[in-house]
């Protein structure tokens, strides 16, 4: 009988962690606020349940890019990929804030051909979707996916140039700077699709340090009828931000529907 509770508990208690171990994506620099002509940041990347630990996969590096302060493309530095972790440098040498992160498109679906069920390759690209659908295909279905992870990182005083949206996809416009952040005091972020206020979408916030708590501590919030989300953080350390949203404004022709995705790594400083 004994035995019968713990392995009843033992289950509850698995059951009751499930929500925790959703395996997330994620940039984590070593600094976000730097002083100096010659700064530099590493930056750790991996996809993983207790976020920034290394414990699952590493995120590829290829389609990571640098923004310089002024707006144009910098790079990446000494990039390795490991077995649970990538890791790059980037040299700050203009002041001012960077953006380094990914921003990704393409189409899932599937068919059938002949009565079986056919997906569609992993990260196929739109412009491959006719020949990915062969003659005679039947009950396709067909998403457009796009998503954005970036951080930003200030050499000095902070700049905007790099802040500005692009018109595309899910994006923020950061009415308080990302890297001008302090506990207890709020902040607001406005989230745009295709340069437009996205209203009453929810953002999950989630502290840094999951490995160390019983608890996630995540928080569910929702943007406002302009878009704004206002948020407070209750203590200063990293926290990650991620933001959905599904709509039928696909721009795939035959694409029904389309997944907009936003993640960022912050850094919150005392006050």
């Amino acid at each position: 009988m004994l035995r019968k509770s713990i392995l009843v508990a033992a289950l509850l208690a698995g059951l009751s962690a499930t929500p925790s171990l959703a395996h997330r994506q994620w940039l984590h620099p070593s600094a976000t606020v730097l002083s100096g002509d010659k700064a530099w940041v590493t930056v750790d990347a991996a996809v993983s349940n207790d976020l920034f630990y290394f414990e699952h996969v590493p995120m590829r590096l290829d389609n990571v890019k640098v923004w310089q302060p002024d707006g144009a493309e910098g790079k990446i530095q000494n990039p390795a990929t490991g077995r649970y972790r990538s890791v790059f440098d980037v040299e700050l040498n203009q002041q001012g804030t960077w953006k380094i992160g990914t921003s990704m498109a393409g189409i899932m679906g599937s068919y059938k051909l002949n009565g079986e069920q056919k997906r569609l390759p992993r990260g196929a690209a739109a412009a491959d979707l006719a020949k990915l659908i062969p003659a005679g295909a039947t009950d396709v279905q067909i998403s457009e996916n796009s998503s954005r992870n970036e951080i930003f990182v200030t050499a000095g005083a902070p700049t905007t140039t790099v802040l500005k949206p692009t018109g595309k996809g899910l994006e923020v416009e950061w009415l308080t700077h990302p890297n001008d952040l302090v506990s207890g005091e709020p902040a607001k972020l406005r989230f745009l699709a295709d340069g437009k206020p996205a209203a009453g979408i929810d953002v999950e916030v989630v502290p840094g340090g999951v490995r160390y708590r019983d608890k996630l501590n995540d928080r569910t919030l929702k943007t406002d009828a302009n878009g704004v989300l206002t948020i407070e953080f209750p203590a200063p350390g990293m926290y990650w931000l991620e933001a959905q949203l599904q709509d039928g404004n696909a721009s795939v022709p035959g694409a029904t529907q389309r997944r907009l995705t936003y993640i960022t790594t912050l850094e919150v400083l005392a006050p």
